[in-house]
């Protein structure tokens, strides 16, 4: 019991004060060693799981029930200018800089409501999620995911369907409108 109060108080103090500048809904958890940044957006949801060492470095908006695996990474594309002439890579421009200017600007990762991220995936700025999804074990999603499929592998590709049955899915849907929205 204490332990669970602890890691509420946690929660609450993430929420509250270290990540007080985003818009993070209620029933938030994160793991050990997780950290936050986005340049410009970040929302997330209500019932959001952020497992321990997973971080989100981009902008990124991030639907109700959705769970974040260890080791998951939500980062840029485009976070250093890699074309500046003259300038080694290190030393170039990036967006963390108030005057980047260059690509990935307005490239937001969005994640619908009730998906999955399985351990240490990896998904690239501008990529959309969509609702009901899962993204197998160490995946890099490089492009958009379609609703109700499992993906997986690097680049990450659609291996089949959430549902066996048109019928299941559409029974899922019903009792998640019922019981979550």
């Amino acid at each position: 019991m204490l332990i669970d109060y602890l890691k509420k108080l946690r929660d609450l103090y993430l929420v509250k004060v270290k990540w007080s500048q985003y818009k993070i809904g209620k029933g938030f958890h994160a793991g050990a060693r997780v950290s936050l940044w986005a340049r410009d957006t970040l929302i997330i949801g209500d019932d959001f799981y952020i497992g321990r060492d997973s971080l989100i470095e981009t902008d990124c908006i991030i639907g109700n029930h959705v769970m974040l695996g260890n080791k998951v990474a939500m980062i840029g594309r485009y976070d250093h200018n890699f074309q500046q002439p003259g300038t080694p890579i290190r030393l170039a421009s990036q967006v963390r800089d108030n005057d980047y200017k260059w690509r990935g600007l307005h490239d937001v990762i969005i994640v619908e409501d009730d998906v999955w991220i399985g351990y240490g995936t990896v998904i690239m700025g501008g990529v959309w999620i969509g609702t009901g999804s899962i993204i197998a074990s160490g995946s890099i999603v490089t492009r958009d995911v379609e609703p109700y499929s499992i993906y997986a592998g690097s680049p990450a590709v659609k291996l089949k369907d959430r549902f066996d049955s048109i019928e299941d899915l559409e029974k899922h849907k019903q009792l998640y409108k019922l019981n979550y929205q």
